[in-house]
């Protein structure tokens, strides 16, 4: 018989999908992994479930504890699958930028949910990275997943992704292109990709308000690069450890704008109801289609559902307030 033992399980083996319409003045073979077929609906279930096990086998997670992260929806979600089938209770603190559906999602499957302002600085006590830290300071045996420093986060994709995407491409794949936040998936799919094939190009998708690219372009982190942004799930105001930078080629920067109008097209021309970030790496692929030739092979990594913004970017009462469509 085949079957899973639990839910988890279900973690990874996503498949790879061609993307047709939107993709027909890219040159090269341009596909998709889509991660969407995770349990949690996010490719986030990978380091999630390994930051857990990490951390149950050195001991920093005890039977019985609570989990405690700072989250945009989706690690929450990850997290909060793998503590059900667990046995561990799961606070999830998260930004008011993220969407309700988000929130409520995370409640859905649990977890206690605390919200915190977006526009703090990341060290203001009242911000989640900080408040996230607090909580697990004051939470009797309790763990801090930090997924932005946390070497599990790439680890997961180094042992999983990116071993999918090279045996999924039969090794022909030539670049790599991805949103980038707290690093985990560009860098250990791109560690993975670059050690069979040191030509395998791999390219960040960054929002306007966030420090990646003009970082990585200079080494200089600059606050004036940082303000808020609409874009969920991508960019940072703080350079996470798991950002390996020596591993990513170069970066392309979406708008907000372009972001959500292309989730809109990825949905509607595709058949493809993905997350805002998708959107924003569907327009940074075109950004970067110069670097493209007709026997590429390039693979794009769409984090999650769009399940998650049928109150932001899938609502046109919202894209005509934002001033995103007429």
């Amino acid at each position: 018989m085949d079957y899973a033992e639990n839910i988890l399980g279900t973690i990874g083996n996503t498949p790879l999908v061609k993307i047709n319409k939107l993709a027909q003045d890219i040159p090269g073979l341009v596909l998709a992994k889509y991660e969407t077929f995770n349990p949690g609906n996010s490719t986030k279930d990978r380091m999630a479930l390994m930051m857990i096990e990490d951390a149950e086998a050195d001991g920093r997670l005890q039977p019985g504890g609570t989990i405690i992260e700072g989250t945009s929806g989706n690690t929450g979600m990850g997290l909060a699958l793998a503590a059900i089938v667990k046995g561990y209770k799961m606070i999830c603190v998260i930004s008011d930028k993220q969407s309700k559906e988000k929130m409520d999602i995370l409640r859905a499957v649990g977890s206690e949910v605390v919200v915190c302002p977006t526009d703090v600085a990341p060290e203001d006590p009242r911000s989640y990275y900080s408040t996230s830290a607090r909580l697990a300071k004051e939470t009797p045996n309790s763990w801090y997943v930090n997924q932005y420093d946390n070497p599990s986060n790439a680890k997961a994709h180094y042992l999983s992704t990116g071993p999918e995407i090279w045996k999924q491409t039969e090794g022909k794949v030539t670049h790599f292109v991805v949103g980038v936040g707290t690093g985990g998936t560009i860098s250990g799919v791109g560690k993975y990709l670059k050690e069979q094939n040191p030509n395998v190009k791999i390219w960040g998708i960054d929002t306007y308000g966030s420090v990646f690219k003009k970082y990585h372009e200079t080494g200089i982190f600059d606050e004036k690069e940082i303000y808020p942004y609409v874009t969920e799930g991508i960019g940072e105001d703080i350079l996470p450890k798991n950002v390996d930078f020596d591993i990513i080629d170069g970066f392309t920067k979406v708008t907000d704008k372009d972001a959500a109008v292309w989730t809109q097209k990825l949905s509607k021309e595709e058949g493809m109801f993905l997350g805002n970030s998708a959107g924003a790496a569907m327009k940074g692929l075109h950004q970067l289609k110069e670097h493209f030739n007709e026997d590429d092979v390039i693979v794009v990594l769409f984090h999650d559902h769009g399940s998650r913004y049928v109150g932001k970017m899938y609502n046109d009462e919202w894209m005509k307030e934002m001033g995103y469509i007429e």
